[in-house]
């Protein structure tokens, strides 16, 4: 079985992963813009039970563009937002993508919120684009 490990700039707070995502997305929402600081936002989200947690985390929550509650975990020593799970997908965790820090980690298999999308920024060719209204 595939073991990953996600962990926060500063490694204080981390997950360890066992199994395959059941989804890997892509987001252009502006919240999730605000959030990164990037123009995108890239996630994969697990089962609950996949997911283990070491380290202290703070949690901030907001509600989604879908109107559904988001809970945002992050370190409060380097301030990285490492995952966060949300009303719109019970049972699941979905973890940045870039705390992995791994290369090899397979690609996002759809976009989510895409009238946000910059207009510069180009999906590949085989990425699905999906409504906003089924999301977070």
């Amino acid at each position: 079985m595939t073991m990953r490990r996600a962990a926060c700039s500063c490694g204080q707070l981390s997950l360890t992963v066992e199994g395959e995502p059941s989804r890997i997305s892509m987001c252009h929402c502006l919240e999730c813009q605000r959030r990164t600081g990037a123009v995108i936002s890239n996630q994969a989200r697990f089962r609950r039970e996949q997911v283990t947690t070491s380290g202290q985390s703070t949690v901030w929550k907001r509600t989604a563009e879908s109107g559904n509650l988001l809970s945002f975990h992050f370190c409060p020593t380097c301030g990285s937002t490492v995952y966060w799970e949300g009303e719109g997908f019970p049972g699941y965790v979905a973890i940045a993508i870039g705390n992995f820090a791994d290369p090899a980690f397979p690609p996002p298999t759809i976009a989510v919120w895409e009238e946000a999308r910059h207009p510069w920024i180009v999906l590949p060719a085989d990425t699905p684009p999906k409504r906003a209204a089924k999301q977070g």
